[in-house]
């Protein structure tokens, strides 16, 4: 089974910071590092090294030669990928010394997808196929509607969550893997409580799985059979969460892909992030699918 990736990439500024900088206030960042990122980069690259079949559609510019050479390092196929004119997508991110960050997105060439070059990269996939997207290209909608058609497995994650993203068929999906603050704008429930959530995403998409991934509490899963599972997460020294998500997102979707149970990709996906943010920057911090197990050996054993 392939993935197609049709998803961002771009080159992340990370600041490390004391604090995240308040409105009207002027800091001192105590260092500058850059990064090769954005989310559909880290999702490839996550499933990629969870050992999956990823091809990686998308746009960069002049400026981002080394984004490709990294997404074909790491074992994506990038004969989809496009060179426009223009500067590629980039991100502005603060990173306090809790590990926390804050993150400014720019789409540059991430704007620029259009509806023939999706269907330019259609063409290659086929019914059964996982179709992933998030939030940080133009025309999702289109795709979603159109690997629907084609009957591939539409996965969304929904970030960021825009009156756009609100407004594109995501009933359409398969599979939405989320956070709570997502999954609270996508359930249109005033709750925050993370069953709440669970509970109205599934009530309003019933024909899609649901990953929430809850932060200290890990994940919860609830499938359109009505199986519900939770997993925990596990202790790691937190040094940088900017991949965290990415890296849960790409594993669980390629050891489901790769004919896992959800339960078997919850604990790689936890296990996956756990080992990410024990590590500095985005796309360096993800892990190989060796590491994990060699993770969950000593954690699980």
């Amino acid at each position: 089974m392939k993935i197609l990736n049709l998803g961002s990439l771009n080159i992340d500024k990370v600041y490390a910071v004391g604090h995240f900088a308040a409105a009207g206030e002027t800091i001192k960042a105590e260092r500058l590092d850059l990064f090769p990122g954005g989310k559909g980069l880290n999702q490839s690259i996550a499933a990629a090294r969870a050992g999956a079949e990823v091809y990686h559609a998308g746009a960069i510019g002049r400026d981002g030669g080394g984004l490709s050479e990294l997404l074909r390092g790491s074992g994506v196929n990038v004969g989809l990928l496009r060179q426009l004119d223009g500067e590629s997508g980039h991100a502005v991110i603060q990173v306090t010394p809790s590990g926390q960050n804050c993150i400014i997105v720019f789409p540059g060439t991430n704007g620029m997808i259009t509806h023939g070059y999706i269907d330019s990269v259609l063409k290659n996939f086929a019914k059964g196929d996982v179709l992933l997207l998030q939030n940080e290209i133009s025309c999702v909608d289109y795709a979603m509607e159109k690997g629907s058609e084609m009957g591939m497995r539409v996965v969304v994650n929904p970030s960021p969550v825009t009156d756009a993203l609100l407004n594109c068929p995501l009933g359409l999906a398969d599979c939405f893997i989320l956070n709570e603050t997502e999954g609270m704008a996508l359930a249109g429930t005033g709750s925050s409580a993370n069953a709440d959530i669970l509970r109205a995403l599934a009530k309003r998409f019933p024909a899609a799985d649901i990953v929430l991934t809850v932060g200290k509490d890990g994940a919860l899963y609830s499938g359109r059979d009505g199986t519900f599972l939770s997993h925990g997460i596990y202790d790691t020294d937190v040094k940088d969460t900017t991949a965290a998500g990415d890296t849960f997102c790409g594993y669980y979707i390629a050891c489901t892909a790769a004919g896992e149970s959800p339960r078997e990709a919850l604990e790689k996906a936890s296990a996956a992030s756990s080992i990410a943010v024990s590590r500095k920057g985005a796309s360096p911090s993800i892990p190989e699918m060796r590491e994990v197990m060699s993770f969950l050996e000593r954690n699980d054993g």
